[in-house]
């Protein structure tokens, strides 16, 4: 294991303790000097104190996730953390100063996704209080609403529901049945649940500790639907022994026990001509006059509605950084353990250390890799969204690429938790499914954020439709010259990619050179050529494909686009994994010391051949690689598993996590001190002559006795 001091503030130089294999004067090697404290910083990003000092939230005991706790305990238990946090922490950096905050955005997230350390549910409960039911105030609000309702919202007073998903139309936010409508006669709007499917559903602090609820419903003034808008209103009120109970017209019910996050009282929500003042609508985006006139900034209905969904964005950001935090937990708590686990002896009497397995560092190390990637991703994504909700740089079309690089960002994140999680858990043996070595309780808790803030395929439908829209932008700035050109060197590209020729041009430059090949596949140029190439061929396929649906009626569109569904979502992952390289490849230029940047790059590299793998079908359909460098890509991608095996645990030292915030028994010493006392005594039996003789090595000694016997005769 790679010995280190534990990375902080200050730079944390180690040097690894085996040497790997040679491969090039730039990799590194057995006398690399890794600065684990630069890395650190360079992951944390521009709020890297404030992370650590929320991190560290989690060594307070009453801060942390006690496992196997009843799931109405932990609810308790979670809403006195979230109190606590008012006392302990900050958890209203992102909002006015005059209400106790500090106008910061990025770093307001940046602390909140640290709260997995402490228990995933704790981060969801406050995401639900402070990142959509204040934030959904402060953002659709008035300064005079905001001195009315917020003040209850950030002290949780009123703990709150954010009343938008319904049964009826998940990821479907414009298609909720729920209606508020205004009643001139009393200045009033009603909240009406009609049927069943508009029941608000899976709602944090519905089903027993909310007190008031931002309701997201059909805005209907005058016989006349405006859309969705936002109401505030209270669905809980305090009797005189301090005991809660729903208020008029308000049904609840609860979720009950769930996959995960038990630590959340999940509920529905339903209202049966709820009235409330029409100052608790939230107008920032549609009012009401005083003479029950309505009124909006922006014209049209559609745009009004992406631009109010627009302000909860802060949702996707935060998801796809904690997402990201429980992989390196995960990977954290696997590399240490295989750093420490031995198993089945090698070339001699000594068990092997589990990470030296080439099959251990197939399972982990590309992981790492991504994950590295992800987190440089998720940095980018949370700067971006400081710039924007900041004012620096707040515009339609910021707000439009922040939206499209959160919708791409969030399912990558996610799913690549629940993937390294889950290959973590299996790395750790029968000791990674113990509830106290949290790998299986992190798989439970992060589930849900592959459908949480809208299900991963839709979002990644939303990103495909934004590149087909660029890209049809593209093509409209063309005169016809310039579109018969575009269709002559499409033509052109399939007959050179997709033909013998183009294929045999490549092999000629392979042949007999597989270090040729795999120089090529080093290279950044190539690495960021072929993921560019496989995103723009895939969407100008696409382009090509929905031409059949130009002009014609409602039905045929739909079919023909529902055609090319699984494409889009194909091009729109591929464009996230694109995003994640160049993020990567940019933070590179922000490391000063060689060394390690040299061993970051070697990581990037790992990544960006791993992706390239993982498609190598449709690099090789498409003839944008022969049959031999696709083979090269996997031995290449083998040859830096060995050159990283060495620096595997400066990688995730470089996390920061101390053994107190990873809290697992199989993370710490525990294995070493297991297995030292194991060689300890098998060394004593073998010079003390107690150890019992080997079947096996009995029954050679036997035959080889009777061969010699049978000789002499």
């Amino acid at each position: 294991m790679t010995q280190l001091t534990t990375p902080g503030d200050d730079a944390a130089v180690v040097t690894p303790s085996a040497t790997p294999s040679a491969e090039s004067p730039a990799s590194p090697g057995a006398k690399a000097r890794i600065d684990v404290g630069e890395i650190t910083r360079l992951l944390g990003g521009r709020w890297w104190n404030l992370r650590k000092e929320a991190r560290d939230l989690a060594l307070d005991p009453r801060m942390q996730k006690i496992e196997g706790l009843g799931h109405l305990e932990h609810r308790d238990r979670v809403l006195e953390q979230l109190k606590l946090l008012t006392e302990i922490g900050n958890p209203h950096r992102a909002f006015p100063k005059h209400l106790g905050g500090e106008d910061e955005h990025g770093a307001s997230l940046a602390v909140f996704e640290e709260l997995v350390v402490s228990d995933p549910s704790l981060q969801i409960k406050a995401g639900v209080q402070w990142g959509l039911f204040a934030s959904a105030i402060l953002h659709l609000g008035t300064p005079e609403q905001h001195d009315r309702f917020l003040p209850g919202a950030l002290d949780v007073s009123v703990p709150g529901a954010f009343a938008m998903t319904e049964r009826g139309h998940g990821s479907d936010v414009a298609g909720v049945l729920t209606t508020a409508t205004f009643d001139p006669e009393t200045d009033e709007i009603v909240i009406h649940t009609p049927v069943e499917a508009a029941q608000k559903e899976y709602l944090g602090n519905a089903a027993a500790h909310g007190e008031a609820a931002v309701v997201f419903a059909q805005l209907i003034v005058g016989g006349v639907n405006h859309g969705v808008h936002a109401v505030y209103v209270p669905i809980r009120a305090r009797g005189e022994d301090g005991a809660l109970s729903l208020l008029p017209g308000v049904g609840s019910s609860d979720d009950g026990l769930k996959g995960g996050l038990n630590g959340i009282d999940n509920g529905r929500l339903w209202f049966d001509h709820v009235r409330v003042p029409r100052t608790n609508l939230l107008p920032r985006y549609g009012a009401i006059s005083d003479d029950g006139v309505y009124s909006s900034p922006i014209a049209s209905p559609g745009r009004r509605f992406f631009t109010m969904l627009s302000t909860l964005v802060q949702g996707r950001v935060s998801l796809t950084n904690a997402s990201t935090g429980a992989a390196r937990m995960a990977l954290a708590i696997a590399v240490n353990h295989a750093n420490s686990r031995h198993q089945f002896t090698g070339a001699g009497e000594e068990e092997v250390v589990l990470l030296d397995y080439r099959r251990h560092q197939r399972r982990l190390l590309p992981r790492l890799a991504r994950t590295y990637a992800l987190s440089f991703l998720g940095a980018d994504l949370l700067e971006r969204f400081d710039d924007v909700f900041s004012g620096r740089h707040d515009s339609d079309e910021h707000r439009q690429d922040l939206e499209t690089l959160a919708a791409a960002a969030k399912p990558l994140a996610s799913w690549n938790a629940l993937d390294t999680v889950q290959e973590c858990r299996e790395a750790c043996g029968g000791a990674g499914y113990m509830a106290e070595n949290r790998l299986t309780g992190l798989h439970h808790d992060f589930d849900v954020y592959a459908t949480f803030e809208g299900d991963n395929n839709v979002l990644l439908q939303l990103v495909g439709k934004r590149l087909l829209t660029d890209h049809g932008k593209e093509m409209m700035k063309m005169d016809v010259a310039g579109t018969a050109r575009w269709v002559a060197a499409r033509a052109a590209d399939a007959a050179l990619h997709r033909t013998p020729l183009r294929r045999a041009a490549q092999s000629i430059r392979d042949s007999g050179s597989k270090a040729r090949s795999a120089g090529h596949l080093r290279s950044a140029d190539a690495q960021r050529e072929l993921l560019e190439d496989r995103v723009e061929t895939m969407v100008e396929e696409i382009t090509l494909g929905l031409r059949a649906s130009r002009g014609a009626d409602d039905a045929t569109a739909f079919a023909v686009f529902n055609e090319h569904q699984d494409q889009i979502i194909a091009a729109a992952r591929a464009h996230g994994e694109l995003l994640a390289w160049e993020a990567f490849t940019d933070a590179l230029t922000r490391v000063r010391d060689n060394d390690t940047r040299d061993l970051l790059r070697t990581v990037r590299d790992l990544y960006g051949l791993t992706v390239i793998e993982s498609d190598l079908a449709w690099f090789l359909t498409n003839g944008r690689m022969t049959a031999q460098r696709a083979k090269t890509v996997t031995s290449y991608v083998d040859r830096l598993l060995v050159r990283l095996r060495p620096h595997a645990q400066a990688l995730v030292d470089a996390f920061a996590y101390s053994p107190e915030h990873l809290r697992a028994p199989l993370a710490g010493p525990g294995e070493a001190l297991r297995h030292a006392e194991a060689e300890a005594y098998a060394r004593r039996q073998r010079a003390n002559g107690e150890a019992p003789i080997d079947e096996k090595t009995l029954n050679a000694r036997l035959a080889k006795r009777a061969e010699a016997t049978a000789t002499v005769e």
